[in-house]
């Protein structure tokens, strides 16, 4: 799959000098850095050029119109854009937020909404949609919609347009951008979070984006 080139230098103690992690050609054209700077502050891949909540309009798992930023306005969203047919990395983003969630104090949680949203829209319908979000948490949401508009989505959030590799007998797979967006309760995303980040990055960030957004 491909993920983004980023940079970032979120505040983590390492015990090494310097990590730099180079994700390949995507969505900012930066580069994550993690340095040995002092006290843990967020551990995602903190953005040089934070990135508007979409005004778009998709369909939800049940089948109904669903207003990005009108249902998303007042919580941290979790937004991600993959593909149910998806055999690593898109379950493990899912399971590892899930799990996250259920682990924050009640009221932490109840304000983090995740939205995944496909990539693959011909084979995932509502249904296929609701079905697979609902084996993480039930409250995910899961959007589809047509080819053009979940392709416009991926250019408005200004990620590479999902593309697919033949496997042979009609099926195929999907190669999408591989990173979590989180945007803040002002729908603006400052953080993203890169294949490999998980649960500890989830239980650390959530919080303090929760109760004070986003604060470098």
């Amino acid at each position: 799959m491909n993920t983004a080139a980023l940079t970032s230098k979120p505040r983590l103690l390492l015990g090494l000098a310097v990590i730099v992690v180079a994700i390949a050609a995507g969505l900012f054209g930066y580069l994550i850095t993690r340095e040995d700077e002092g006290p843990v502050e967020y551990f995602g891949a903190v953005i040089n050029d934070p990135v508007p909540m979409p005004d778009a309009i998709l369909t939800d798992d049940d089948g109904k119109p669903f207003d990005l930023r009108k249902e998303t306005e007042g919580y941290v969203t979790l937004l991600y854009v993959g593909y149910t047919h998806c055999p690593d990395i898109c379950p493990t983003h899912l399971y590892e937020m899930s799990e996250a969630i259920k682990r924050l104090p009640e009221k932490t949680a109840e304000q983090v909404k995740v939205v995944f949203v496909t990539a693959d829209p011909e084979r995932d319908t509502p249904a296929v949609m609701k079905a697979y979000v609902d084996t993480f948490d039930p409250n995910f949401i899961g959007l589809t919609g047509t080819r053009a508009e979940t392709d416009a989505f991926q250019e408005t959030l200004g990620i590479p347009v999902a593309s697919r590799t033949d496997l042979g007998g009609g099926n195929y797979a999907v190669n999408h951008a591989a990173y979590v967006i989180a945007f803040t309760k002002d729908q603006v995303a400052y953080t993203v979070y890169p294949s490999g980040m998980g649960m500890t990055e989830w239980l650390n960030d959530l919080p303090l984006l929760v109760s004070k957004g986003f604060a470098p």
